[in-house]
């Protein structure tokens, strides 16, 4: 009997190991239109709901794939971060999907490697009396909220986080005929911007390729558990060249997000 048990307890341990020999490649989108294209080209596809969020197992091209619909903004991405860092122990995350531009040399289509993501929704505002007015172009300190103690958590700078070398190595190898690859800052907050003048204050001085709302507290959570990440964004849109919505750029990026999680999982196995 104790012989029967233990060779059951190790069929099951393998059949749950079996699928992650290597460790998954987290792939997250805010939305559907986000990630439904995505889990249509796994195999071997297994569905998990951690609270509000759901997660796919499966593989792509015989590569470990999580993808991870982590819902919008910052909250949300980052709860998603971590129940995916938690539940997977990924080898890496890459947070992907559509935005919107702030480079007016950038077009529809364009993809956006996050060299850097970054927080452009903490702000410490200029001091006015009642009466005075406000104005978001003179909103030019950004609020520290990771702070090493409590003496400088009014200090100015920006909080911006590194996009891994290696997934970025493997992005610039990785093909994409529909548009540009750049290598560029995604600027991340609960807004949609929609004011020119306020893009142009956030691409002159945090020099901002596009904006989202996610990528930037995904990176923060992946930091915190030295998970290696990158933000990919496409522009759907970019209002600085009238550049119109396009809902197939959704597609195209999940597509090009796929191809750079094999091939980072690919480098990592020579």
């Amino acid at each position: 009997m104790k012989l029967l048990q233990s060779s059951l307890l190790a069929t099951s341990l393998l059949c749950a190991t079996h699928l992650y020999a290597q460790a998954p490649v987290v792939i997250q989108g805010a939305l559907d239109i986000e990630t439904d294209h995505m889990v249509s080209k796994l195999s071997h596809v297994k569905t998990k709901t951690y609270g509000g969020w759901q997660f796919w197992e499966g593989q792509y091209k015989g590569h470990p794939i999580v993808i991870s619909r982590t819902r919008m903004g910052m909250t949300d991405a980052a709860a998603a971060t971590t129940l995916a860092i938690e539940h997977y122990h990924p080898a890496a995350i890459i947070n992907q999907g559509t935005s919107g531009g702030h480079d007016p040399e950038l077009k529809v289509f364009d993809i956006v490697l996050g060299k850097t993501s970054e927080n452009i929704g903490a702000f410490i505002t200029p001091k006015k009396a009642l009466g005075e007015g406000s104005n978001a172009l003179t909103w030019n300190k950004p609020f520290n909220v990771l702070p090493n103690d409590n003496s400088d958590a009014e200090a100015s700078r920006h909080l911006t986080f590194a996009g891994d070398n290696n997934l970025i190595q493997a992005a610039n190898k990785t093909t994409y005929t529909k548009g540009r690859v750049v290598e560029g800052v995604i600027g991340s907050a609960d807004v949609w911007n929609n004011e020119l003048d306020r893009i142009k204050f956030f691409h002159d001085h945090y020099k901002t390729s596009v904006e989202e709302m996610e990528t930037a507290s995904a990176a923060q959570v992946a930091s915190f558990y030295k998970v290696p990440f990158l933000g990919i964004r496409v522009l759907s849109n970019n209002a600085t060249n009238n550049g119109g919505y396009n809902p197939n750029t959704g597609e195209a990026c999940q597509d090009y997000a796929l191809d750079v999680a094999t091939t980072y999982l690919a480098a990592q196995k020579k």
